[in-house]
């Protein structure tokens, strides 16, 4: 049930769990969580530039190619729920430490020559992509009590800095590897593996605290003074009936349709309304560009509000305005539209992050709840594309599509409008 701050009941139960462990120096520990989001969608991204080659070397239908960027989608939504599980049983610092290596692992899978290996690696990349999408909100909600909002939008910002990257430097890593797509989609877990290192101290200082906490388990340091008890943590009980949980949820999961959907379609929106190819693509990532912008702006606004309910309804305003922009004038208003969804899209991911950590009290909370909430918005968001190119199909054009998406642009607007409120799980 969700209740006011000031309603918030006291519990006395207390439950092991670390608040605030600093588990390593700050500025290493924020270079490990900025390495780790940037492999967060590169790897996503990298591939989109890929797939007609893809295609080519495999001789996959349309059908077949488009599952490429989807299946990673959909395991997102089906890996979510499992991570409290794992970040209980292993704590979070392992757990993120090995979704970053199976990912390079997925990664060089997907590169195989094999269409079996192609679509394993994409289930792989999908589900380590997942532990990290529900791990992350509840390691910065830990590690930043005070600054929770802000961090979100630095990593998630990282986070699409990581897919500019990645979509910018495919075709010339391909021509300066010489070795064809699996060449350049493969280096992308170079980048997984220097995460890696680069978390690795996290881990072994998680584990010296653990060490320590059990020599203190007496309730007395090594010095004699008397160890701090451990924080109380209210674990949300039926969070799957919490209206609440379910308004963050659509609200992620309706936005993430919207973008992903965008995502595949965007430039033959364009391009089949008469513009050139090229500039078409030009517009996309231009509007991918402003999307950085977005992530990093609308969680740190959302922080310094009590509720957020105005800036989500804004969202999807704005996410309205640049789809009707595509549905009246495609071509003349592109770069316009570019801008808006840009905002709109980047700042909706930002402050669905925002919502995981500033709707609970605790960093279990905001797993579980990162859990739920993802689980349900990649199921959703893996429909938009399929369902955008059928529609396409079946019509023979882009206005029923469109259209479509400015009716999900309403519910959109409801469910921000209830998950803003100042309420916790």
């Amino acid at each position: 049930m969700a209740v006011t701050r000031a309603q918030q009941p006291v519990v006395t139960t207390a439950v092991p769990f670390p608040v605030r462990s600093r588990l390593a120096h700050p500025a290493l520990l924020l270079t490990g969580i900025l390495l780790v989001a940037l492999n967060m969608r590169a790897c996503l991204a990298a591939v989109s530039p890929m797939v007609g080659e893809i295609q080519r070397s495999f001789g996959l239908s349309a059908t077949a190619s488009g599952l490429i960027t989807t299946v990673p989608v959909l395991f997102q939504g089906v890996g979510a729920p499992l991570t409290p599980r794992l970040t209980r049983r292993f704590g979070t610092e392992r757990v993120v430490l090995g979704a970053v290596l199976v990912l390079g692992a997925g990664v060089l899978l997907r590169v195989l020559p094999s269409v079996a290996a192609l679509y394993a690696g994409c289930v792989v990349i999908g589900v380590a992509i997942a532990v990290l999408n529900v791990s992350m909100p509840g390691l910065v909600k830990r590690e930043f009590p005070d600054r929770a909002a802000a961090m979100t939008g630095v990593y998630s910002t990282t986070m699409l800095v990581g897919a500019t990257m990645a979509a910018g430097l495919s075709v010339p890593l391909e021509h300066a590897l010489g070795g064809g797509w699996q060449a350049s989609l493969g280096a992308w877990s170079l980048l997984a593996l220097v995460a890696a290192v680069a978390w690795l101290p996290q881990v072994l200082r998680a584990r010296a605290a653990r060490d320590g906490a059990g020599a203190t388990a007496s309730g007395v340091t090594a010095s004699g003074a008397s160890a701090a008890p451990a924080a109380p943590v209210r674990p949300i009980r039926g969070i799957w009936r919490s209206p609440l949980a379910w308004q963050i949820s659509l609200f992620m999961g309706i936005s993430s349709l919207l973008v992903y959907t965008l995502v595949a379609w965007m430039p033959t929106i364009l391009a089949d309304h008469g513009m050139d190819r090229g500039e078409a693509g030009l517009v996309f990532a231009f509007s991918n560009l402003v999307q950085v912008a977005g992530a990093f702006l609308v969680p740190l606004l959302a922080g310094r509000m009590t509720n957020q309910r105005a800036l989500a309804v804004s969202m999807a305003l704005l996410n309205a305005v640049g789809i009707a922009v595509l549905l009246i004038a495609p071509v003349p208003g592109a770069w316009v539209a570019a801008v808006i969804l840009g905002v709109a899209q980047g700042g909706s991911l930002g402050l669905g992050l925002a919502f995981i950590v500033l709707r609970t009290d605790s960093a279990a909370g905001a797993a579980q709840l990162g859990g739920m909430s993802q689980a349900v918005g990649y199921l959703v968001a893996a429909a938009g594309p399929v369902g955008a190119g059928a529609l396409r199909q079946a019509t023979g054009g882009w206005t029923t599509p469109l259209a479509l998406m400015l009716v999900l642009v309403s519910v959109v607007a409801v469910a921000g409008w209830g998950a803003g409120r100042d309420r916790t799980l």
